[in-house]
C-alpha cells in the first residue's frame, strides 16, 4: 500500500469541507479497477461490451463509472480511467484495465487476479502480501470480488494492467518497499480526498514495517527529499529499505519502530524539525506548532552563546535564522545541544524503547551541521 506523498499535510478533508473548498473527490485505483473487471466479466458473459457500469462501495454506496479503451479485436478487456479529483497524484488519468477469462476447474465464486504489465509484484514481505504476488491491497480485492459477484457466480480468471504503470511507479516510495514493476491497486474507502493525509501516514507505517520484516533493527528517518538524499550519503552501508521520507510523522514512525523491536533509529533533519522535535512536538507541520523562543533560549544560555545567538533565539520567527547567526558566530554547540534534545524527546516519546541519534544539515542537504 504505497502511494506518493501529498504536497501538504493538512488532515484529510471530509467530503463536505472538500466541497466547500470547491475541491472534488476523486476514486482510488481499487474502486477504478473493481469498476473495469465488472465491465470486463459482464462482456465475458454476455457478449457485449459495456459503456458504463457501476459498483458497491465499502460503504454500501454505488458509484457509476464509464468504461473506456473498448476494442473489438481485444474482447473481454475493459479499462476505467482514474479521476483522483483535486488530489495531487501520480497515477491521476492512469487506465485501470482488466482482461476476463472462464477460470477452468476453479470453485463457484472464485476470482483469480493475477498482474499484467504495470502493475507491481511484491518481492519483500511486510506488506501484508503474498511475495510473489500482484500488488493489490486486501480492500480493492474485496472491492473487485464483490463487483464480479454482481455478474456471475462462475469461476473467473482477472488480469489487471496499468499502461505506463512503471514510470508511474517511479515517482512513488514502491521500490523501497519491494513492489517492483508497476503501481500498488490501492484504497480503503473507494474515495480520494483532496490533499488527504491519510495516504502518507499509511506509507510511512508501511515502510517501516517492511525495514522492520526483513530483520533490519537501525532506521533512518527524514522529513523529505533533500533530507533523504543527504541520509543516504551519510549511510550508505544501508539498504534502501531502511530509509524512510516520514514528512511530519516522525512520532508515529518512532512508535511503529519501537512496536517491531528496532534498536535505532537516526533522524535527519533541518534545523526547523529538528527544533520542534526538541520541544516536544513529534506531529512537526507548521501551523500546528511554532519555534518555541524560550527553548532556544534556555539552549543559547545553557551552551555560552555570543550575544548575538541569545539575541537571535528571543527574537526569531524562524529556526532557519537562529541556525544562519550561530553560524555566522562560528557556535555551533548550541545547534548540537537542538539534536541531543530532540534525539531525548523522540526516546521519551516511545518510552526509551529504542535508541534515537539526530543530525542536523543544512538547508540544502548537503553538510552535517550538528549531531546529538
Amino acid at each position: 500500500m504505497t502511494v506518493d506523498p501529498p504536497p501538504t499535510h493538512e488532515p484529510p478533508l471530509a467530503p463536505e469541507v472538500a466541497a466547500a473548498a470547491g475541491l472534488r473527490t476523486g476514486f482510488t485505483t481499487g474502486a477504478c479497477t473493481a469498476a473495469a473487471a465488472k465491465a470486463a466479466v459482464s462482456w465475458l458473459l454476455n457478449s457485449e461490451p459495456l459503456q458504463e457500469v457501476d459498483i458497491p462501495f465499502p460503504d454500501g454506496t454505488r458509484v457509476r463509472f464509464d468504461v473506456a479503451d473498448v476494442d473489438p479485436d481485444r474482447p473481454f478487456r475493459s479499462a476505467v480511467v482514474k479521476d483522483a479529483g483535486d488530489d495531487p497524484d501520480v497515477t491521476n488519468g492512469a487506465h485501470l484495465t482488466v482482461e476476463a477469462a472462464w477460470r477452468d476447474g476453479g470453485r463457484p465464486g472464485q476470482v483469480e487476479i493475477r498482474g499484467g504489465a504495470g502493475v507491481g509484484v511484491v518481492t519483500l514481505p511486510g506488506l501484508g502480501l503474498e511475495v510473489g504476488a500482484p500488488a493489490v491491497n486486501p480492500v480493492p480485492a474485496r472491492m473487485i470480488r464483490a463487483a464480479v459477484a454482481e455478474v456471475t457466480r462462475r469461476p473467473v480468471l482477472l488480469t489487471i494492467s496499468v499502461p505506463g504503470g512503471d514510470a508511474m511507479a517511479a515517482k512513488t516510495s514502491n521500490a523501497r518497499l519491494g513492489i517492483i514493476g508497476g503501481i500498488s491497486i490501492l484504497g480503503t474507502t473507494g474515495i480520494v480526498r483532496p490533499f488527504s493525509t491519510a495516504a502518507w501516514r499509511a506509507s510511512v507505517v508501511q515502510q517501516v514495517d517492511v525495514a522492520a520484516a526483513q530483520g533490519h533493527r537501525h532506521i533512518v528517518l527524514s522529513t523529505g527529499s533533500r533530507t533523504d538524499a543527504a541520509a543516504q550519503r551519510l549511510m550508505a552501508d544501508l539498504p534502501v529499505v531502511c530509509f524512510v521520507e516520514v514528512g511530519d510523522f516522525t512520532g508515529i514512525a518512532l512508535r511503529r519502530a519501537a512496536g517491531h523491536g528496532v534498536a535505532l533509529v537516526t533522524f535527519v533533519g533541518m534545523a526547523g524539525k529538528i527544533t520542534k522535535l526538541a520541544a516536544g512536538v513529534l506531529m512537526t507541520h507548521y501551523r500546528r506548532s511554532k519555534v518555541d523562543n524560550a527553548l532556544l533560549a534556555e539552549i543559547a544560555t545553557a551552551t555560552a552563546a555570543p550575544a548575538a545567538v541569545v539575541t537571535a533565539a528571543t527574537s526569531t520567527a524562524t529556526a532557519r535564522h537562529f541556525t544562519e547567526v550561530c553560524l555566522a558566530e562560528g557556535h555551533r554547540e548550541a545547534l548540537a545541544e537542538l539534536c541531543r534534545r530532540a534525539a531525548a524527546a523522540c526516546m521519551a516519546h516511545v518510552g526509551g524503547a529504542l535508541g534515537v541519534e539526530v543530525i542536523m544539515v543544512d538547508f540544502d542537504g548537503d553538510e552535517v551541521l550538528a549531531r546529538g
